[in-house]
């Protein structure tokens, strides 16, 4: 476990192989979103393993209601400046909105968020034809972390944000896409919104960590937008966030008890699954 009695800089570097010794290991994955340098720093010197820059940054950085509207240049600006703010932890990165749509657009924006960006790994959304797009970045060395579950770029084909697996046949089929992305070379998944029995199964079928956001405690890790947990954004926050800054004395003191938290199995709680 890390310790505020641990410097950061003292720390092992988090690489794209260390999250399958860390499931391997049973160690909690902690991971958050951040968009620059600051947050970055501060999170990483709270013992967060794994940044995330998110296309979230539309909801809470640009205040649009859904992540549509960012841009690959907007992600790779914020990629950039949170990977001058890190030293060990891995640095992930979204492809924005159709950025993926066929495996050479998806290339020439990994290519951007890793040359450009910093990032060690991307994340798309989905299955199906992501698949291939997956299978083509990791052939050209690019580490893909996949999603599944609520995917917030799908908002309109899903009617709204839901909780996604909830029916046996959803289930099961959420089941197979999640060994599918598995088998077309992803690293790591990211399950949001999903039942925790469902979260569960899928994290023992597979060797590659899973990482949830409202998805149980049984993930190999969890995951929280950074403005949701110091409950900083504006209006409704959803069910499987927690205000971590509350009764904390500072910034640093809610993400380092957020990252205790995942670690010792205190958070998520029952209050934040499905």
């Amino acid at each position: 476990m890390y310790s505020e009695s641990v410097p950061a800089a003292s720390r092992k570097p988090i690489t794209v192989p260390s999250l399958r010794s860390m499931k391997g290991e049973g160690r909690k994955i902690v991971m958050l979103t951040a968009y620059d340098a600051s947050f970055a720093a501060r999170s990483e010197e709270a013992g967060v393993d794994v940044m995330l820059v998110g296309d979230s940054l539309g909801n809470v950085i640009q205040g649009h209601a859904s992540t549509l509207p960012v841009t690959l240049d907007q992600m790779v600006y914020h990629s950039a400046a949170v990977a001058r703010g890190l030293s060990r932890s891995l640095l992930v990165a979204d492809l924005p909105f159709m950025s993926d749509r066929d495996p050479a657009h998806a290339m020439d924006a990994a290519a951007r968020l890793v040359a450009e960006g910093g990032a060690a790994m991307v994340k798309l959304e989905g299955a199906g034809h992501v698949c291939e797009t997956i299978n083509a970045l990791v052939q050209r060395n690019v580490p893909v972390c996949a999603h599944l579950g609520l995917t917030p770029q799908s908002v309109h084909r899903l009617g709204g944000y839901r909780v996604q697996g909830r029916e046996d046949e959803a289930a099961e089929k959420l089941l197979a896409d999640a060994h599918a992305v598995a088998a077309a070379g992803a690293e790591l998944l990211v399950l949001e919104a999903v039942p925790a029995r469902l979260a569960e199964r899928i994290t023992k079928a597979l060797d590659i960590a899973t990482i949830g956001i409202g998805a149980g405690p049984q993930t190999d890790g969890q995951v929280l937008v950074i403005y949701d947990m110091l409950g900083i954004t504006p209006g409704k926050r959803p069910k499987f966030s927690k205000d971590f800054l509350a009764g904390r004395g500072s910034v640093v003191e809610a993400i380092a008890a957020y990252a205790q938290d995942v670690r010792e199995g205190r958070f998520p709680g029952p209050e934040h699954q499905y």
